[in-house]
């Protein structure tokens, strides 16, 4: 798709475009069957949590286009990645002092959440970080040491709010896009351990309590068997009920009686029960088609951010999504990962929109360059035969003024 207004091309990739909206749709139509009856018992609207996830919509939408007309270089030579990870760490750090207990909102909001935006962000700035550097990030003081640095100081502040799914999902981001820069899997290991170990560090400064949610999530990936919490069971009801093909949207009960966050976490269980297999698998469809479709807009960026930018961000995308359906069929303890697209929050679908104007903007600037080039040497080849077609004429009227002279 393509349009020029003022001299400015919209260049969108379709297939992306086409499954992000779907995803929106499906999400709007499955959270409004899930929050009713809760937004009822908050504010005695049935619409309450609706509207405000409309509001969020748009906003983020807004913040998506911005980052898709945006040059994604700019990240690296206006150093706005910098910018962004310090903003984002300040953030974190207002957490601490304002926040109370487990909090992880600014505000008492539960909406802005900045564990949220770091995930945005690191990938963000690590890709910018680790483009930039080359193969110097394979040094152990040059590079290795700094990125420990990086992750362990964002991890750990996400760590002490309690949200240790936000921190697991930074640290995997970070290893990830390490990997694809080029580092050795010792070097992850390297880098895993320091980076852990600092986040740690900040962990039994803060909140040791922490810790125990860590060793009870990593015994419960030991021995799945150990699971079975009474949310996990809550969800398989509903799927049993659900069937092949669901209840019908809007029908389901579970929501009512059984499922603690319907219209958050446990959204997907919702799916289950009004949609059935059919519409569980289609969701997961959509979510791969979305990996896919990133992965092709990665392989075709014009340089090295732009790959690690796309790969980077929709494999958060899609990590996030896929952590959540494994907690609720029983494959992952409990870990509070919303559903992209999905869940009510207004922080992760305003970074999520924003990560999919970003993956777009790569795939624009990427195609833009590639007309541009076919353009070029269209018109090389045009002013060769153009050239050619003088020569040949030029030739044969000299030839048929030599014969009139003859």
């Amino acid at each position: 798709m393509k349009s020029k207004n003022a001299g400015f091309d919209l260049v969108v990739d379709l297939p992306m475009l086409i499954t992000v909206s779907a995803l929106l749709v499906f999400g709007l139509l499955m959270l409004y069957s899930a929050s009713w009856d809760v937004s009822w018992r908050a504010s005695q609207d049935v619409n309450y949590f609706f509207v405000r996830q409309l509001i969020w919509l748009g906003i983020g939408l807004v913040t998506g286009l911005a980052f898709y007309v945006m040059d994604y270089h700019r990240w690296e030579k206006n150093h706005l990645a910098i910018v962004a990870i310090l903003f984002t760490l300040l953030l974190l750090l207002a957490v601490l002092i304002v926040g109370k207990g487990s909090a992880r909102s600014l505000f008492g909001g539960k909406s802005v959440q900045p564990s949220e935006l770091a995930k945005l962000v690191i990938v963000i700035y690590l890709a910018v970080w680790l483009n930039s550097k080359g193969e110097k990030i394979k040094q152990v003081g040059f590079g290795l040491l700094p990125l420990a640095g990086i992750l362990g100081s964002v991890g750990g502040l996400i760590a002490v709010q309690t949200d240790v799914s936000a921190a697991a999902t930074v640290f995997f981001l970070g290893l990830l896009l390490f990997f694809m820069a080029g580092g050795s899997l010792f070097q992850i290991l390297v880098l895993l351990v320091g980076s852990g170990t600092l986040g740690g560090v900040i962990v039994t400064l803060r909140k040791p309590e922490v810790y125990q949610r860590i060793l009870d999530f990593w015994v419960n990936i030991k021995d799945i068997n150990t699971i079975g919490s009474e949310q996990i069971e809550k969800s398989f009801t509903a799927f049993i009920n659900g069937g092949g093909f669901g209840v019908g949207l809007g029908k389901g009960i579970a929501k009512l009686v059984l499922l603690p966050v319907p219209h958050t976490d446990s959204i997907f269980a919702v799916v289950g029960e009004e949609l059935g297999f059919v519409g569980a698998s289609l969701l997961v469809l959509l979510y791969a088609f979305l990996l896919w479709r990133g992965m092709v807009i990665a392989k075709n960026a014009v340089d090295g951010l732009g790959s690690l930018l796309a790969a980077g961000l929709t494999f958060w995308i899609v990590f996030e999504a896929y952590v959540n359906i494994a907690v609720i069929i029983g494959l992952l303890p409990v870990a509070g990962n919303p559903l992209p697209f999905m869940s009510l929050g207004g922080s992760n679908l305003i970074v999520t929109l924003a990560a999919v104007g970003i993956i777009l903007g790569v795939g624009r600037h990427a195609e833009l360059k590639r007309k541009s080039e076919e353009r070029r040497s269209l018109g090389a080849v045009v002013d060769l035969r153009g050239r050619d077609g003088r020569r040949y004429v030029s030739s044969r009227s000299r030839s048929a003024g030599h014969s009139r002279r003859s």
